[in-house]
């Protein structure tokens, strides 16, 4: 391409000024993007606006979160405005956005509406703000009867080398030599902390109909643009797309969108629980409500599930006698076939567990190191940040194997995986508790744990009297999950694991086979 215009950046970088307000590590920010939208108007195109809800834990009402601008005449377009939130790995979070134009976008049968594209990323702790001014020489004459009506669209550099839209100017009428007005930004909108990412700028001349023609762009990056505090820096505008440079963040949502997590589940189908056929078994299952097991199993599932994208889950059981012989088994699975546990989806992991009640006979003892070894050997076939492995253990009572199943955790620590312990029924769990090791590491013949991966939660402490069984499940997840993404985090980080980013934009092209355990 051509070199066209040359550009000026006045020189108003010095003023920072710290936010208001702390920037919480958890916050993330949503964008969204709409294409090829229903039009609504007769001699125009619509005008659009996206209308964010977020769903109440307890009650499931949906509450308006914020809105984004109008932007007007247009069917393609990409919201400068940001939803900022509290993201929390180990809470489902659903959101709704509405599209409106004149009136709600609602579907019609049989008709396409159009596609809505939703960005998210984690924000890094930068409190810094930044007072800009930019003006233009001789930018290109777009208009026949008159000039240019410019305005610059500002792109911040994503991971997975796409951009996303940060800030636009004001449109300055009739001009080859614009002087837009000074605004202030904060940096993380501009580059989330990172001062070398990409900052891309596109020049257009603004037209009534929304059809924006392109004039040129140029990129910068925030370290660069500081140098210009004293003094002008200019830019060149050219009609061609720049390369881009990606620096990526040791963030949990970037390693979370580039790495299969596996869940695996293991019940406790020791004799302890109770005759399956009897209301006071802890596996009884009764026409009216779900026991404590499915319970647990459906709360943490469903979250989990959202993270494992192909949502198939080897799903185990241990301590019963199986059919036909009635030999005990320590792994078995729960689906009847040795050769391929799997289960599609949660559900799928509770029509097992129902079916395996109908066809195994309850025994003992309770064993947990061999379903921790199961898992485990497949962990340690990929130490390379492409899987991370998730073990739900349902159990009712005393370990019989503590001194193994300390071991196996122990050499577990080292493996990318994380183990959560949910305690049914009315014992005191307390070799589960010393499992957890948050008190003091697990060590076993003098070796300590190289990192705490397990934790313990009692399912009674969650029960809920008023029969709130959403809420309480709610908060049952919440607890067994809230140390994942700092076990996953460390585990990375004691590796020296870091993000690579991939050739091409994620967004655009999912994997065509995600990796899997094989069993």
């Amino acid at each position: 391409g051509s070199t066209m215009n040359s550009f000026v950046n006045m020189a108003s970088i010095a003023d920072f000024e710290p936010l208001a307000a702390a920037i919480p590590a958890t916050k993330v920010e949503i964008t969204v993007s709409c294409r090829n939208l229903l039009d609504r108007d007769t001699f125009s195109k619509s005008d659009p606006i996206c209308v964010l809800y977020t769903q109440g834990v307890g009650n499931r009402e949906w509450r308006e979160y914020g809105r984004t601008e109008v932007i007007d005449n247009t069917l393609n377009p990409d919201f400068v405005t940001k939803f900022i939130l509290d993201y929390f790995f180990e809470e489902r979070q659903n959101l709704r956005f509405d599209l409106r134009l004149e009136r709600p976008l609602t579907g019609i049968p049989g008709k396409n509406c159009g596609t809505i594209i939703i960005k998210a990323e984690e924000l890094g702790n930068c409190r810094e703000s930044v007072l800009m001014q930019f003006c233009g020489n001789k930018l290109d004459k777009k208009d026949f009867f008159g000039k240019s009506d410019p305005f610059l669209v500002f792109y911040r550099s994503n991971e997975d080398g796409t951009f996303t839209i940060c800030h636009k100017t004001e449109v300055v009428k009739n001009t080859l030599d614009p002087v837009w007005q000074a605004f202030k930004i904060p940096v993380r909108a501009l580059c989330n902390g990172d001062y070398d990412r990409e900052i891309k700028i596109e020049v257009y001349d603004w037209d009534r109909d929304g059809g924006h023609d392109y004039i040129g762009e140029f990129s910068t990056s925030y370290r660069e643009l500081s140098k210009g505090q004293s003094q002008f820096s200019v830019y060149e505008v050219r009609r061609f797309m720049s390369s881009h440079v990606t620096n990526p963040l040791f963030l949990l949502l970037f390693f979370f969108s580039r790495t299969q997590i596996n869940f695996t589940v293991a019940i406790d189908f020791t004799a302890s629980n109770g005759n399956p056929s009897q209301p006071t078994s802890l596996h009884y299952l009764s026409p009216y409500q779900q026991n404590a097991y499915s319970m647990a199993l459906r709360a943490v599932g469903e979250i989990i599930q959202d993270y494992d994208s192909d949502k198939m889950f080897p799903a185990l059981g241990f301590g019963a006698k199986l059919p036909p012989d009635g030999r005990v088994s320590h792994e078995f699975a729960l689906n009847g076939n040795p050769d391929n546990p799997y289960c599609s989806g949660i559900e799928g992991v509770m029509e097992a567990y129902y079916q395996s009640l109908k066809s195994v006979r309850l025994y003992g003892p309770t064993y947990f190191s061999p379903v921790i070894n199961h898992v485990a050997r497949y962990a340690s076939l990929v130490k390379d940040g492409s899987e991370y492995f998730i073990l739900l253990i349902i159990s009712d009572g005393v370990i019989s194997d503590m001194a193994q199943t300390k071991e196996s955790i122990v050499n577990a620590s080292a493996l990318p995986m994380s183990i959560i312990i949910v305690g049914v029924g009315p014992a005191e769990f307390d070799e589960m508790i010393e499992l957890d090791g948050d008190e003091i590491r697990i060590s076993s013949r003098g070796r300590f744990a190289e990192r705490d991966i397990v934790q313990f939660v009692p399912f009674r402490d969650y029960i809920d009297r008023r029969g709130n069984h959403i809420l309480s499940m709610a908060r049952l997840a919440k607890d067994v999950l809230a140390e994942i993404p700092d076990q996953f985090l460390q585990y990375m980080r004691t590796r020296g694991i870091k993000p690579q980013c991939p050739p091409q934009s994620y967004s655009s092209k999912l994997p065509a086979a995600p990796l899997q355990t094989q069993i």
